[in-house]
């Protein structure tokens, strides 16, 4: 016994940056940055805080979920641009919930979602937790240089939570780590600010190649044949990556959900806040087979494969 998905919800910041409007700021235009990347507009942080768009978003999916914030064993936070290095973002998320559980951070880049529900499944199947909540936030315009075309383009900001309950939705789950400080850093290079610096061909090759080995290896472990996903959720980090691994796998491009359009790469939040639009505009039905997968800085790399049965009693 481990967890199903009880509820979802996502929150992003009010402010919206297009590519025309960075257009004015940097020398690209909109045709250039569609073309490489999918993206046509993100959301940035303005007056927003983390505690702020994580409590929305985890208000929402306990809401959806029915659950009262009481009622939770645990709160997990997956950020890397948390407000403070301590208290932890999670932290604050329980107070502001009136939550009476423990609460931690982690931190795992654009895979800290699925590191999430892995470390979820643990607590699950010790018998330590029914209930847990999963918010993933980041908000990596703060690391942007504005002046640097090749990463300013991608980041957009916000959030996505679910709760979770005891159930048999949850098919296999597994995370890896490479450490590599070359191809993707977020640090102070001699800029004097944190900027976030990518070798953006590396992380292309490894993003595919990871998609294209670890979707069809956790089918398997999962006891499950291709042809039964009905939904693939891979990180929002690029339109080429996404139909690149769809094309090396044979999957249906149809299959494959993209918001990248609209929202940008927005790091740990990306795969959560997608399933929460896919749940919202009711695409996901009880029995339906989702893989998601992750890649990002570290680097990470995981894969979750879940049965939806939301609606099981």
């Amino acid at each position: 016994m481990s967890f199903r998905i009880l509820g979802t919800g996502s929150s992003v910041p009010k402010k919206i940056v297009t590519n025309d409007d960075l257009c004015k700021i940097v020398d690209t235009s909109d045709e250039w940055i569609t073309s490489r990347t999918g993206i046509k507009a993100r959301y940035i942080t303005e007056e927003e805080t983390p505690l702020s768009l994580s409590y929305e978003a985890a208000t929402k999916a306990l809401k959806d979920a029915k659950v009262d914030a009481k009622d939770l064993d645990l709160i997990i936070c997956a950020t890397l641009s948390a407000e403070y290095q301590s208290p932890s973002l999670a932290c604050l998320v329980q107070k502001e919930l009136g939550a009476v559980c423990p609460a931690v951070d982690i931190n795992a880049a654009c895979t800290g979602f699925i590191y999430a529900l892995d470390m979820a499944d643990s607590y699950f199947k010790s018998g330590k937790c029914k209930k847990v909540l999963v918010v993933a936030f980041d908000a990596l315009s703060k690391f942007v240089n504005w002046k640097d075309r090749s990463t300013c383009v991608l980041f957009g900001d916000g959030c996505g939570a679910v709760v979770l309950g005891e159930g048999k939705g949850l098919l296999h789950s597994q995370v890896h780590a490479q450490g590599d400080m070359s191809s993707l850093l977020i640090g102070d290079l001699g800029d004097g600010k944190p900027y976030i610096h990518m070798i953006g061909k590396e992380i292309y090759k490894f993003a595919v190649s990871t998609g294209s080995t670890e979707i069809p290896d956790a089918i398997e472990k999962a006891g499950l044949k291709q042809s039964d996903v009905d939904h693939v959720i891979l990180h929002q980090a690029n339109r080429r990556i996404m139909e690149a691994v769809a094309e090396r796998l044979e999957i249906e491009k149809d299959k494959f959900a993209i918001n990248i359009e609209e929202y940008g790469n927005t790091c740990s939040a990306s795969i959560p806040l997608t399933l929460d639009k896919m749940n919202r505009n009711n695409l996901l039905k009880d029995g339906q087979i989702i893989v998601m997968t992750a890649f990002g800085g570290g680097l990470t790399s995981g894969t979750c494969v879940i049965e939806w049965n939301k609606g099981e009693k």
